[in-house]
Parts: C-alpha cells; structure tokens; sequence
C-alpha cells in the first residue's frame, strides 16, 4: 500500500566514544561510533584467540551468540588476518539506550581467556551522538542480519496527523499484544496475521523508538516467511512484512519490507567482482519513481572518495540493472592470509565491502540502503618474485625476494652451506634488509653478499673467467603459528679476461727490480715470496724497497737479500735469481710468477745451501798481505779452492767434509771450517825463513735446529732455510807468530739457494748431545763438481 514518510529535523553532534574499565592496558580495546552502529575493537594478542562480548542493561547480562547477535543486531567478528576481534551494534541494537533516536549509550563486557585458559573480564561502555541525520528510510544488511527503520506518516487517511499516528503507534504499543499484529507477505499464500510476540520467537523483531519503527531480521533462506528471487541475475533474499493496527474505525498499514543482496562475490582470475541490482525491486514495489540517486563504496565499514578507489585500482560499475564492483588481487584495503601446503606457499585475498546506495522518490524523498560484505578468493598458490638486481661494478650480489604477504617472516638465510639469521647476517658484514613493496600490502627481502665475502664460490679458469656463485636457501615461516617453508635461488656473476698479475723484472747493479700494475681483480690473488705473503712488514724485516699505490707495486730487491739463490758462481760473476709469485689464498695454488734472473760482479760471497753445500769466495791478501790464493787449503789439508786468482779464493764443500765442526744448541746448529794458507816467516833473531802455516779465514754456516730434522731423524742433511752464513778473517800483521793473531769480523749477508731464508718453525722433539762438538762422516754429499 501506499504511504508517505517525513523526516525530521536533527541536529549533528559530534562523536565522544568512552571506555571504563580497571587495569586495561592502553589500546587494548577501541570504541568508535560510526554512521549507524559502535564498532568495538580489540587485539587478539590482548584478549586472546577466543574472546567473546555479553550485553549489559538494567535486566543483567546478556551473552552475544551467533544467533542472539543476528536477532537483536550484534555483528561478532574473529579477524586473524589483522589481528583483532571486533564488535558492530546496531544504534537501534537490543540493549542500547537510546535518547531520542540522537544518544545511544552502549555497555558490555569483554571476556577474555590467555594461554594458560584463565578468563578475565573488562567492562566496556561507549556513547555515540548521532553522526549522521537519519533518512526516512533506512536499511541496513548486516553480515548476520537485514534492518530497516522508518520515520512518517500514512497518506490518505482521513484526519491523520503525523502526531496522532505517532501516539497511536506508541499506545498501540504499550496495549495489549492484540492491538498489533504482523502479516507476513508471500507470494501465493494468504496473509496469516500473528502477534509482535510471536513474530519474536520466530527470531524476527518489532519494536517503536521515540520516532521510528525498526524491523530486523537474521538471513534465514529456509524460512517460510522469507524468501530468495533473482533480481537482475543476482540472488536477493526479501522479508515482505506488513504491520497492521486498529484504532477505532481507523487500520494503519506500515510496509518494513526490506531485501539485501546476498551475493558473496567471485573470484574472476584477477581480482573480486561483487554485484547488486541497481535497483531492488522489492524495495521500490509500490512507491512512485523511486530511482538510483547515489552509490558509494568502501572498505571494513567506511567509504571512500573516488580518487581513493581510483588510486587502489577498485572499479565501479553501474548500469540499467545491475552495479558491479571489481576489486583486484592484494589492492590495498584488502588482507592477505598464507598457508604451507607440501612446502608450497598458498594464500587467500579478504576484502571488506562497504557498499551504499541512496535512492530518491518523486517528492525527493530518500531511501539509504548500507551493506557489509567480506568478500575472498580461494586458496591460491603464490609464486615469490626472485630478482638479481646485482651490478657487476659494485661487486655485490644483490638479490631481492618479493611477493611475500604481511604474515610471512624471514628467519634464516643458507648460503652456500653457511646458516645466518638476519642479525648474524648483518653481523658479518653481509646486509639484509626488509623493504615494502609500493602500492600494495606486501613486503621484500633484499640480500646484499659482496663478491669477496667468504661464503661466496670463486671458480678461475686458466682461460681468464672468473665466475662467482651464490646458492640461497630462505627459510620464511607464516605468523602467528611460525609454520615454515623454503624458497631456493641461485645467483652467478661472470667476468671474462681475468688473469693473475703480471710482473715484470729488471736487473740493477746491485739488486733486482720487479713492478706490477693493479688491475681491478687483483685483490684475489696474493703476492708472495716463497711461502710468504709479501707485506710491508716482510719487505722492512728483509730490507726489501717496496712503495704500492693504487697504480702499481715496485719491489726492490738488494743483492744478498733474504729470497735470493745464486748459481754458477765463479771469481767473475754469478748469477743471482729472485721469485715473485701470485697465488689464490685458499690454495695456495700459484697462477703466475717470475724468477728474475741477473749477472752480478763477485767481490766476497758466502752462500750456506739447503742441501748442505757451503760456496765461499774471500780475498786472502787482506789477513796476510801477499799471501798466495793457490796455496790456501781447510782443516783437512786436502781441501784446496776450485778457483783462484791474484788475492781471491773460491772453495765450495760439504758441511760434513773437510774436517768441518759442528756444534749444536737448543736452537741452532753451527758449521766452521777455516781457510789456512802456507807462507814464508822469519824471526828477528834468526835470519832463516820458515814456512808456516795460518788461518786466516774463519767459515761459519748457523742452520736453525728445527729445520734440521732430517739430519737426525734420517741421517741426511736437508735444510728447511738456507743457513747464515760469515766469514771471520784475521787481521793483518807483519810477524805470524800463532799468539798474535786476532780476528776481525767482516758482517756479510747471508746467501740463499733455496726458496727464502725464512721458515715456519716445526716443532721436533728435543736433542741434546752428549759432546759440544759432533763430527759426522757418516754419509756422502752430492757435492758440486769441484768439490772435495
């Protein structure tokens, strides 16, 4: 039937949400008044996994169950994916006090139950002024149930004043049961009449405010009073109801039908589509030009402006019949819940819809209809985005791992074998870092391992490509339930013309040169003297001249330097070699290396080898003035130089030859033999010459002990250092006599033929002689040609 409605005139007053409760700790619960309901909020971490609510007036407590919450307009939700429980009731809600349909005073009680199943109770009580002025007619569908609410009066009734109708309404209400009664409308059955009461055990609810009347109902598609159609291809489910009083001769009629969309929305491949009748056919029956004024769309209860949606990528699209709306997959607005299912990573995308519709009649009169919906995908299985982002230049993997839902944490990176957490991994000089990625709800990981970190494989090819490689195992784990699954990437990067350092040698009067120009990969290699890695610290202990820039490295080596070996020495000239090496740390395999030989001039010379073999070239006439080179032996006569010339002599033996002594301590092995030369005396008193002979020269090779392990353990010599080596030679004097000979020491440097004249000590067990001086004729020594 036809009737009209009014709408008075309210006043906006502003919003002032208050909570009271003892020993709540701050933010734990939230209140806040919205168009037409209180939303209640708190989180889960506070209240636990299972809160619940009760309702509290002046008739005591009452529980909010599901079915109790969809009757009397309480919308109880457990929200994992953000994390909190929230609670929507109705203004017009069972046990609100309402103040002139503009007050609405709530209060409730918050149970909450910890881990250890011990439940607390808090008291909650917010009031909310009346944002928003109220329609004449309002609907609004809820989650659990469809509300509507009117506010006017009944056109064509003969006498009837708005305020008549209302005082009827209002003593109709106070009377007896009988004076109301409620018809229910179905298609192809006749109205039975029943009584508000009975209507209420149905679960439907009836009741007058101080200026509206509200129907409510919960979605009950098997109801026999209810019913679902298809309206424009959408199912909608419609309660027709018809409130019927008699006062005296005259029946008012009131129309509370109302109709709601249940469609749940889909999942199209690329986003949510929801869809509504652009206009609802059981709302408009009756009334003259209702017609579509305004839509509007939101999110989790609020709507928002256009340019919002637009930039969220939402759509909105309205046609004759239906309104359709796109959301797409992970837009902001929306959440996102991950699961592991046989190690693979699967979500679903929630929305929460919130949908407006203003209709107009012909004498501009309006019909507001509010609807929630939580909207979400299936189960769908998510593929992390994997990027290298590393540049070459920057000689740092950089990898970046997307895709990854609010819910999911990194706890552990494997690289290359190597298990770091993210604070062990930032530790170590290595960097990963959390980012969020634009314009969505989702976050990155980015993995920083520069190329010379230790973790990283380095492969070298002789060809000159150096390859480095990462292998990554991510181990994430979905929160609260810290649920893990694994991720594996494998990054590489490539260089080609990678070749060790090249060195190049030049011969000095009195050293060798070596210089060797940086190129970017050098610091893969290291530069060494036989088994030592070549520093400032080694070239100032050896006197090496050594300057290193970021253009090149020169290395000056003096003559008789430790590192040196000598061959084909003669009273001319020897030939002097010194080694420079690069070789790769771990291995320390050498790649690439010169041995730069030079013709040096013989002046005095020492050389204490490896293999035992001691070469000595000294000038004789500087002990004993015209003394004759040729006549010159060691402590067994027998022992005479390979080569002499006017002043100089060169004997070359073995160190247990020639009557050589030996003498041992706890650190060192001593070597000494002495050059003796025949000569001509005569004394004051007796005018005949004499032949003597003197020792003019003293020959000393010193070995460190443990090198010589061999000696004993093996009855052979085999030095791991060269000796150092000295020559002692007697100061001149006119007269011989063996009593007034001295000696004076002439510092030489000592000479190599092996590799360096450093060694790493080993450790042997002790030795301790019986005698001071040990003589060894025990065994034969590959001596040089020419010596005896």
């Amino acid at each position: 039937m036809d009737f009209g409605i009014w709408l008075g005139v309210f006043v906006l007053l502003s919003v002032w949400p208050s909570v009271r409760c003892s020993d709540l700790p701050r933010g734990a619960i939230e209140t806040v008044c919205r168009d037409r309901y209180l939303l209640v909020t708190t989180q889960l971490s506070f209240a636990g996994n299972k809160p619940r609510f009760e309702a509290v007036d002046a008739d005591g407590v009452h529980p909010i169950t599901k079915q109790y919450g969809s009757e009397c307009g309480y919308m109880f939700s457990i929200l994992p994916l953000p994390g909190h429980a929230e609670l929507r009731a109705s203004y017009f809600s069972c046990h609100t006090d309402n103040q002139d349909d503009e007050v609405f005073t709530f209060s409730f009680n918050l149970i909450t139950i910890d881990a250890n199943r011990v439940e607390a109770t808090y008291s909650v009580t917010a009031t909310c002024s009346l944002p928003l002025p109220w329609s004449p007619r309002e609907v609004s569908c809820e989650e659990n149930y469809m509300e509507v609410s009117v506010r006017g009066e009944v056109s064509g009734l003969p006498g009837t004043k708005a305020d008549d109708w209302t005082a009827a309404l209002a003593t109709a209400h106070s009377s007896a049961t009988s004076t109301w009664q409620v018809m229910f409308q179905q298609e192809g059955q006749q109205l039975t009449p029943m009584s508000p009461s009975e209507a209420r055990e149905l679960g439907y609810v009836f009741y007058l405010t101080q200026g509206r009347l509200v129907f409510r109902s919960p979605y009950m598609p098997g109801s026999v009073m209810g019913s679902v159609t298809m309206v424009n291809g959408t199912l909608v489910e419609v309660v027709y109801p018809i409130l019927v009083s008699r006062q005296r001769w005259v029946v008012i009629m009131v129309n509370l039908v109302v109709a709601c969309s249940t469609d749940e929305g889909m999942y199209d491949g690329a986003g949510l589509v929801w869809q509504t009748p652009t206009l609802l056919s059981p709302l408009v029956s009756g009334l003259s030009g209702l017609e579509s004024f305004k839509i509007s769309m939101g999110v989790d209860g609020q709507l928002l402006d256009e340019p919002i949606t637009a930039e969220r990528g939402y759509s909105l699209d309205i046609s004759d019949t239906t309104v359709q709306i796109s959301i797409p997959f992970n837009a902001a607005g929306g959440y996102r819940k991950s699961f592991v299912m046989g190690n693979m990573y699967h979500e679903f995308y929630v929305v929460r819809l919130y949908y407006e519709h203003i209709f107009m009649d012909d004498s501009g009169v309006e019909t507001r209809l509010r609807l929630h919906r939580p909207m979400n995908t299936p189960l769908l299985i998510q593929h992390l985005s994997i990027i290298n982002q590393t540049v070459l230049e920057d000689r740092v993997f950089t990898v970046y791992l997307g895709n990854l839902s609010y819910d999911v944490d990194l706890v552990v990176v494997k690289l290359n074998g190597h298990d770091f957490t993210i604070l062990e991994a930032n530790k170590s000089g290595l960097v990963i870092t959390m980012v969020p990625q634009p314009n969505s709800t989702l976050h990155a990981y980015i993995l920083r391992v520069p190329f010379e970190d230790a973790v990283v494989h380095k492969l070298y090819s002789p060809e000159g490509l150096l390859q480095f490689s990462l292998d990554i195992n991510y181990t994430l784990v979905i929160l609260p339930q810290e649920e893990p699954f694994y991720y594996l990437a494998s990054v590489v990067a490539q260089f080609n013309d990678v070749f060790p350092p090249v060195f190049k040698g030049i011969c000095n009067e009195k050293s060798i040169s070596f210089q060797m120009d940086h190129k970017p990969f050098d610091y893969l290699w290291e530069v060494g003297v036989g088994p030592y890695i070549l520093t400032t610290n080694l070239a100032a202990k050896r006197g090496y001249i050594m300057q290193n820039d970021s253009k090149s490295l020169t290395l000056e080596v003096p003559l008789f330097s430790v590192g040196y070996t000598y061959k084909d020495i003669n009273l001319k000239q020897f030939y002097g070699s010194f080694e420079i090496h690069s070789r790769l740390p771990k291995t320390l395999e050498v790649k690439s290396s010169l041995a730069k030989a030079c013709l040096f001039q013989t002046t005095e010379v020492i050389v204490c080898s490896t293999e035992g073999v001691v070469t000595v070239v000294t000038d004789v006439t500087l002990a004993i003035p015209g003394a004759e080179p040729n006549g010159t032996f060691l402590l067994d006569s027998t022992c005479r130089p390979q080569e002499t010339d006017d002043t100089r002599v060169l004997f070359s033996f073995g160190l247990h030859s020639c009557g050589t002594r030996v003498q041992v301590d706890h650190q060192h092995v001593t070597y000494e033999n002495e050059i003796n030369v025949e000569h001509k005396s005569q004394s004051v008193n007796a005018p005949v010459k004499t032949r003597d002979t003197a020792s003019v020269v003293t020959v000393r090779c010193v070995y460190p002990l443990s090198d010589l392990y061999k000696l004993f353990a093996y009855w052979r010599f085999e030095a791991d250092s060269p000796g150092v080596g000295t020559i002692l030679t007697r100061v001149p004097v006119k007269t011989f006599p063996p009593t007034t000979l001295t000696t004076t020491r002439r510092p030489l440097t000592s000479t190599t033929t092996s590799n360096t004249g450093l060694s790493p000590g080993r450790q042997m067990p002790g030795i301790n002689p019986r005698a001071k001086y040990v003589k060894v004729f025990s065994w034969q020594m590959n001596q040089p040609k020419g010596t005896t």
